[in-house]
């Protein structure tokens, strides 16, 4: 496989993996209404995973084996994962679909500022203008839909935005863990993770719970398994920076979901908001061809 046509299948799986992840969190939000934590949610999602990846391991009989120079590097990856996750899928019960994702949305802008300082890299005129063309399109999506917020859900999407930047910048420096290997130990450590947060918050809960939305939980699920899967296919064949607008459409999905499951109003302002975020992925996209390859990853994130 060549260089640009593996960088075109990142820069796909990278995208499929973003609609899956603005569906998946709709109906995290339908399932909060029942009652449902995102905690207690995360917790069983990663129990279904551990599973998923134990019967993929010992069908392909892939080694689980964690590099050694990475343990610290995946124990952090693994933390992070945990944090997003959580912070996210709770902020939907405090605040709109829509506020949460603008305000997760500002990790792109986290990466490429930092991203000089983080990998040494040149902050480009054309990146910058991409990412305030993407951020731009984003606010207008989500925009006017804030109203009446709650500081809890926009603090918990702040941090969920914080901890994707850690992210993106920890997953680039796992590179020597197969990808099977790396999804188990990531898991892994999310899982108690997620249990003690869980614990401390008091929303630790039996599995009964997910029964109070058993479609909206299980369609959380698949969307997280979907999107995280198609995630580490774009491992190493995109940049954290690419990444990070590749997954500005992430937002629009959600809206245009939120619009159609859950019957919120998009205004011509917010289509016209999408139609940015379009426009920067697809100039990201024509760039990211011409663009020397670095070491910078996909995150591992939800």
């Amino acid at each position: 496989m060549t260089r640009s046509s593996s960088a075109a299948n990142g820069l796909f799986f990278a995208l499929a993996s973003a609609g899956l992840y603005g569906f998946n969190i709709v109906y995290a939000r339908m399932a909060s209404f029942a009652g449902a934590s995102g905690s207690a949610i995360v917790v069983y999602r990663v129990l279904l995973m551990l599973v998923l990846v134990g019967i993929v391991a010992a069908v392909m009989r892939s080694s689980l084996r964690a590099a050694r120079e990475e343990r610290g590097k995946l124990l952090l990856l693994g933390i992070s994962s945990a944090l997003q996750g959580i912070c996210y899928l709770s902020s939907v019960a405090f605040i709109p679909v829509t506020v949460a994702a603008v305000v997760f949305y500002t990790y792109p802008i986290i990466i490429v500022l930092t991203n000089p300082f983080v990998e040494k890299t040149p902050l480009t005129q054309s990146l910058v203008g991409i990412v305030v063309i993407a951020t731009i399109g984003v606010c207008l999506v989500v925009g006017p839909a804030f109203s009446d917020l709650d500081w809890r859900g926009l603090a918990l999407a702040l941090g969920a935005s914080i901890t994707t930047a850690i992210q993106f910048f920890t997953a680039a420096r796992c590179t020597r863990t197969g990808v099977v290997a790396k999804v188990f130990w990531v898991q892994l450590v999310i899982l108690p993770t997620a249990i003690l947060i869980s614990l401390a918050a008091g929303q630790f809960a039996p599995p009964s719970i997910l029964a109070l939305a058993p479609f909206a939980v299980a369609m959380t699920i698949a969307g997280y398994i979907g999107g995280f899967v198609l995630q580490f296919l774009a491992l190493g064949r995109i940049t954290a920076v690419a990444a990070g607008i590749i997954y500005c459409a992430e937002p629009v999905v959600a809206a245009v979901s939120s619009a159609l499951i859950l019957n919120e109003t998009l205004t011509p302002l917010q289509i016209a908001g999408g139609g940015l975020v379009l426009a920067a992925i697809i100039t990201n996209v024509l760039l990211e061809q011409r663009r020397p390859k670095s070491a910078a990853l996909v995150p591992i994130a939800d």
